[in-house]
């Protein structure tokens, strides 16, 4: 299955070569060019632009991943994408998005027969790179179709379809409430 991977900043470049080093096909888009390089001497592909790398993905089912910043820049990189892919697609965000973000995401890529799915990442640059622990919300029926991925990049048993949108990153937060409270006990 080719990924498309848009963001390759501090959780996003570890998450392609966990990616790659399960087998996975990736071409990869960041607004730094200089990424190229990185991206190539790790065996996936670099577009220069969201629409190349879009393109090609093919014709069939797309699975597209952003891990951008949460607020503007995962937005603005959203509005971007949803137009360019197809009934069928999927579209997975997993940044530290706020879950009513997502369930608007969720319903928006909805009407236009796409799949969104909010991804909940736990485990720092180190979990992207050699296993993370994914909370994800979304339509059950076509998480079955994903979840491989999830398998194949988390730790042993270190991901979880937790619900309808919005449930992955609203657990998430729960998460990081209960973490940080716990650190600065």
């Amino acid at each position: 299955m080719n990924i498309g991977l848009i963001g390759l900043g501090k959780m996003g470049f570890p998450l392609l070569q966990n990616m790659r080093d399960n087998g996975m096909s990736v071409a990869a888009h960041d607004i730094n060019a200089e990424m190229r390089q990185s991206v190539e001497a790790y065996g996936a592909t670099f577009y220069e632009t969201i629409q190349e790398l879009i393109a090609s993905l093919g014709t069939e089912k797309k699975v597209v991943w952003l891990m951008l910043p949460a607020g503007a820049p995962t937005e603005t990189v959203f509005q971007q994408v949803l137009p360019l892919l197809n009934t069928g697609d999927i579209l997975i965000e997993g940044g530290n998005t706020h879950y009513e973000d997502s369930k608007r995401r969720y319903q928006e890529a909805a009407a236009t027969g796409i799949s969104f799915f909010d991804v909940g990442t736990s485990g720092g640059t180190s979990g992207a790179r050699n296993g993370a622990c994914m909370m994800v919300g979304g339509d059950a029926e076509r998480f079955k179709e994903i979840a491989h991925i999830f398998e194949a990049i988390n730790i042993e048993k270190g991901y979880l379809y937790a619900g309808e949108s919005g449930s992955g990153h609203y657990l998430k937060m729960v998460h990081n409430g209960i973490e940080y409270g716990m650190m600065q006990a």
